[in-house]
């Protein structure tokens, strides 16, 4: 059903499309004077009345599974075309699947079952099940796209079961039994990891296992079947009692799988450092004190938010997080903490302590700082850099240049100018050559590192940042430095 778009003298002021939000002719996102709207078009009217009309909106916001949103007038469209005009709840800060540890990944998988069981009891379907359509407020996953369901057709099958097998089921069955880098796949293509790579990387024993091997297996071998031949033009048909079955045997199949966090190079990190008790509290209170003195943040970080794609305002980034001690002090003072690890056993720890504390002010990431996130998908604009995600943050790096600057041969120009591209303000621990860590990393390479030196550092954070403060950590030759960028 189309209904023809009224007449309406759209209001002034700048205005910007979403890069991301192409591929659905039903409607996309786009920013007004900096603002998330979306719209609505007049192919998806029906549809989008009926969703709201059945129930099924409300009660998936009230359950806290879907963003919610305010009606907006026809005069704040992008264009004329325009249906109807929402703006959304604002999600502070957008991540991707390859960044999210296994629990968030599994966590957001259920959802999205959930979400079609819900739509299901309402005569509704999801039309996709992409996992980049879900995102985490602190940890607490939700779906951002309300434009995804849509009446369910009599015996219709799931539309989106191959996509929720590609985007979910076969990266958490190669993390969970082959090897939990194996999320990193998810990053050289945004269409999922397909099936019948996933059924060939997956041990032998998992054909063993009754939902990977339907779900799985018997899919990628069906897969290949039909790719091979033209099929006998019959659609299939699957009746609203087969379908529940089929969405609780994949919600079972994904609860089942398990990976515990341990083995890895940083998981006990944490508790395992150089530093003695004094130490530690006179860090705690160093860093308190600086991530008071960064101002703004601390009175309900994130709050404004930057919507859909945005960039974060108002919130601490923990850069090498590790399982989340000095996050967590960030947190205490009001700020929206993204804390991110390249350990996915850390990352994985701290997520999983944050859901058992039932906190929403904090979002564990899985990243290699030396290798970040890129811009990816079509012309490079449908999922963000990390540096085109940041810009207004503070910056918590500690026990971090030492890693990138000796570990990884990133000279420290370099180091300080990309963190300026981050973040506004900068909280770095400068740990000194002659430090029992930076003689671990020593010692298994040539030492070319004539310039890591303090004055090295001073003189390379000069180019892009003003010293606001320099305190060295009591009962260690560690300095803390809060910087702010020029």
């Amino acid at each position: 059903m189309e209904i023809e778009p009224a007449a309406v003298k759209l209001e002034p002021g700048s205005i910007e499309k979403e890069p991301a939000s192409w591929r659905d002719p039903g409607g996309f996102v786009y920013r007004r004077d900096g603002v998330v709207h979306r719209q609505v078009q007049p192919s998806f009217a029906a549809e989008w009345q009926h969703f709201l009309d059945s129930g099924l909106h409300a009660r998936l916001v009230e359950r806290r599974m879907l963003i919610g949103h305010e009606d907006a007038p026809l005069s704040a469209a992008f264009d004329p075309s325009a249906h109807r005009v929402i703006r959304p709840e604002p999600i502070d800060f957008i991540s991707y699947p390859y960044e999210w540890t296994f629990g968030e990944l599994r966590d957001a998988a259920l959802l999205t079952l959930d979400a079609q069981l819900e739509a299901l009891s309402h005569g509704m379907t999801l039309r996709d099940a992409s996992a980049y359509n879900v995102q985490f407020r602190g940890v607490e996953s939700v779906l951002i796209d309300s434009l995804s369901f849509a009446r369910l057709e009599p015996d219709a099958p799931w539309v989106a079961y191959r996509q929720f097998c590609e985007h979910f089921l076969a990266p958490l069955a190669l993390m969970a039994m082959r090897d939990i880098r194996c999320g990193r796949l998810l990053r050289s293509g945004i269409d999922g990891i397909p099936l019948d790579l996933a059924a060939r990387l997956l041990p032998a024993s998992s054909r063993l296992r009754l939902g990977l091997g339907a779900h799985l297996h018997l899919h990628a071998r069906s897969q290949r079947q039909h790719a091979d031949s033209a099929g006998s033009g019959r659609k299939a048909k699957l009746s609203l009692s087969r379908q529940i079955a089929l969405i609780q045997s994949l919600r079972s199949t994904v609860s089942g799988l398990r990976w515990e966090p341990a083995g890895t190079e940083w998981a006990d990190y944490a508790d395992n450092t150089s530093y003695d008790d004094e130490a530690t509290r006179s860090k705690e209170g160093i860093v308190g004190g600086m991530l008071s003195a960064s101002g703004a943040g601390a009175s309900g970080a994130g709050a404004s938010g930057a919507g859909a794609g945005g960039r974060v305002a108002d919130a601490v980034w923990d850069l090498g997080a590790n399982t989340g001690r000095y996050s967590a002090i960030a947190s205490r003072l009001g700020w929206r903490v993204i804390a991110f690890d390249i350990d996915p056993a850390a990352a994985e720890r701290h997520y999983r302590s944050l859901r058992r504390d039932g906190r929403t002010d904090t979002t564990p990431l899985v990243m290699d700082l030396a290798d970040p996130s890129p811009a990816l998908g079509w012309a490079h604009q449908e999922r963000r850099s990390l540096q085109d995600r940041g810009g207004d943050s503070v910056l918590v790096a500690l026990a971090l240049v030492h890693h990138l600057a000796i570990g990884r041969n990133v000279p420290l120009p370099m180091l300080l100018g990309w963190l300026a591209e981050l973040g506004s303000e900068l909280i770095i621990e400068w740990v000194p050559r002659e430090d029992a860590m930076a003689q671990r990393l020593l010692a298994a390479r040539e030492d070319i590192f004539e310039r890591y030196t303090e004055e090295g550092f001073e003189a390379a954070a000069a180019e892009r940042w003003t010293k606001v403060a320099r305190s060295p950590i009591q009962g260690t030759a560690r300095v803390l430095y809060h910087l702010r960028r020029r």
